[in-house]
């Protein structure tokens, strides 16, 4: 059975000295662990922070865009990435097809990013217990919300695909080419290529690529996120049960691989098609099920974008940010 859709039915210095003198106050303040233990407590955030499957970007005004599950697909804004307030959804209303994949309807786990000259915004429709999904596009040349033009299907599954077309990630390589992973449950992680002119699947390219996959127990990893560092290509994932508040299981795990395409190997070498994956968030204390996370290259580093579940606050599904540290060739959260 799938897992969740993501909705929110509830209101849902290991880097340099340098480095971390050139922020401001208030983001350092925001970016250091409030105690030390194997997995940090998020950063210190503020204001609207009610979130799930938050993707961000920075702007070149120095604006953080945050998109997320809610909706038509939710929005935040921050100047400091401390202090969130509030959007409106980035539709002013909602494309008709997504009633072909969703009687809400709604969207979830968006993925926005800047190519081109515009912006693209990846996201899914879908619902509970279904693989009858499709991954969308909207481009938008402000990234505001309302600004937003939908362009229709990218990718789709339904009841007879071994596969579930949610939870979209697009990745653009050194030498200029596309890749979208994308998945959940099923049968695990997949890839295509993406053409640069339309943002949808190239026509000389439709091999559906495996990435990572649990074939034996559950088959709870989705919301691949892919980065390159250091010549290696990272796969970031989210494994175990999201959506269930304090008693969500999500977790974050890691491979890499020479290849876009794979293999990806944890840090053990075991291969995340037979359920590999090195843990890099993990439930601690009051920060229960981190997950639906995304990757932002910050002027001071790398951070790591998720939700999780609020101990505290009943199980409020809330956005945490950490910074991540390389020197060890793997991401370390802190």
């Amino acid at each position: 059975m799938s897992r969740s859709p993501r909705t929110l039915s509830n209101p849902r210095t290991l880097r340099s000295r340098t480095a971390l003198l050139a922020l401001p106050a208030a983001a350092l303040l925001a970016l250091i662990p409030s105690t030390a233990s194997a997995y940090p407590n998020p950063g210190r955030v503020t204001g609207d922070v009610v979130t799930h499957d938050p993707s961000m970007l920075r702007t070149s005004s120095g604006q953080y865009l945050l998109y997320a599950t809610g909706g038509g697909i939710s929005s935040k804004t921050s100047g400091d990435r401390t202090a969130f307030r509030n959007g409106a959804d980035a539709f002013s209303s909602r494309p008709s097809w997504w009633r072909n994949y969703s009687s809400v309807p709604e969207a979830w786990a968006p993925d926005i990013s800047y190519h081109g000259g515009k912006y693209l915004m990846y996201y899914s429709v879908s619902k509970f217990g279904s693989n009858t999904s499709a991954i969308g596009l909207a481009t938008s040349s402000t990234g505001r919300p309302g600004s937003w033009t939908d362009q229709g299907t990218v990718y789709t599954s339904n009841s007879s695909s071994d596969f579930n077309a949610i939870d979209p990630n697009l990745f653009v390589d050194d030498d200029g080419k596309w890749w979208m992973s994308f998945g959940s449950w099923w049968t695990g992680i997949k890839m295509i290529q993406i053409n640069p002119s339309t943002g949808k699947q190239l026509g000389s390219n439709t091999t559906r690529y495996s990435l990572a996959s649990r074939p034996t127990g559950t088959k709870a990893v989705e919301a691949p996120f892919i980065v390159k560092r250091g010549g290696y290509y990272y796969l970031f994932a989210s494994y175990d049960t999201c959506c269930s508040g304090t008693s969500s299981t999500y977790k974050v795990k890691v491979g890499r691989a020479s290849s876009i395409t794979g293999p990806y190997r944890d840090k053990n070498g075991v291969d995340l098609m037979r359920n590999g994956g090195t843990p890099v968030l993990e439930s601690h204390g009051n920060v229960i099920g981190p997950g639906g996370q995304s990757i932002l290259k910050d002027s001071d580093g790398d951070l790591i974008v998720y939700h999780y579940y609020d101990g505290n606050a009943n199980g409020t599904p809330k956005l945490g940010i950490n910074l991540l540290n390389w020197s060890s060739g793997w991401p370390v959260a802190y």
